[in-house]
């Protein structure tokens, strides 16, 4: 019998969420994603240290660009062991600045095309806050596609389908943290929290014929994982990756994409702030993520001073 990621690949796009080049090499996945603390870990590895090294030099003085330029060759390097794309973050201190965020995602696929990278491989990673969702906007309309992630709330993930945004990353896993730490209680399969808030999405986005795909991301243990096969697309660390590989069973398809789900939400502001507001849960893991991203960004910073 195949392995469980063999058959999690006959119906959803596997993503590797890291910047291990040798995981990414072994394990094949179609599409990779970095964030903050990834590179900030990417950072370590002896292979990147002569870049770190040159980078330095280049751009002495300038930990902010130097930052950008890693993410950007990181995301280079990466993009010549896969077919598909690589995820790159706006610096997630912007996540409150459209324009800012809107300008550093220029930046970056503008670095990109200097390293011959064509921007169809590279998707914006971008913290869907009101204002990163509208730069998103603007840029889907320069045909610069983008990655709405720390999403939490099905506010979010309305006002991303109506921005035409290519892409969502709700994070199960930390969804899943918060009702355990709360509740007291731990959460097995279809009952987990944080794998109910994607499937409602994802029925969601399906019954009202957005485009936007659903990437699951931040898992916690394989169960989640099993429980949203079918799923557009997965992002998962080497760690979860290696354990699908190595197991063996049935897995069963549990999203199909003619599902059926809640009526379309018309979405402004001031109904996007309210209803996220109303969320305790994401109300806390936006504003913890956006933080924990903006330390780990600090951290990588002080590398390049």
């Amino acid at each position: 019998m195949t392995s469980k990621l063999e058959q999690l690949k006959r119906f959803t796009t596997v993503v590797a969420d890291t910047g291990d080049l040798d995981a990414i090499a072994r394990l094949q996945p179609v599409d990779a994603t970095t964030n903050p603390s990834l590179l900030l870990k990417a950072a370590t590895f002896p292979r990147y240290a002569q870049l770190m090294t040159q980078i330095q030099h280049e751009f002495s003085g300038q930990p902010q660009v130097a930052c950008e330029q890693f993410a950007v060759a990181v995301g280079s390097e990466i993009l010549s062991l896969i077919p598909g794309r690589i995820s790159t973050e706006v610096d997630a201190r912007l996540s409150f600045d459209e324009q800012a965020s809107y300008d550093y995602a220029l930046r970056l696929i503008d670095r990109y095309e200097q390293h011959g990278v064509d921007r169809q491989r590279v998707l914006i990673k971008i913290a869907a806050t009101w204002e990163g969702i509208q730069a998103a906007r603007r840029l889907e309309k320069l045909n610069i596609q983008t990655n709405l992630t720390l999403l939490f709330s099905f506010a979010q993930a309305a006002a991303c389908a109506d921005a035409g945004v290519f892409l969502i990353s709700p994070f199960v896993g930390r969804i899943y943290d918060w009702y355990k730490k709360d509740s007291g209680r731990d959460y097995i399969g279809s009952e987990d929290p944080g794998v109910q808030s994607v499937s409602r999405i994802y029925n969601y986005y399906k019954g009202n014929n957005y485009p936007t795909i659903v990437m699951g991301a931040s898992f916690r243990n394989l169960g989640q994982i099993e429980a949203l096969a079918g799923c557009d697309r997965l992002t998962i660390s080497p760690e979860l990756l290696e354990q699908l590989s190595n197991q063996e069973g049935p897995l069963e398809r549990k999203l199909h994409d003619n599902s059926q789900g809640e009526d379309r939400v018309a979405v402004d502001q001031a109904s996007f702030r309210w209803a996220h507001n109303e969320d305790a849960m994401a109300t806390e893991k936006l504003a913890e993520g956006i933080r924990a991203f903006a330390r780990d960004q600090e951290k990588l910073e002080k590398l390049f001073s």
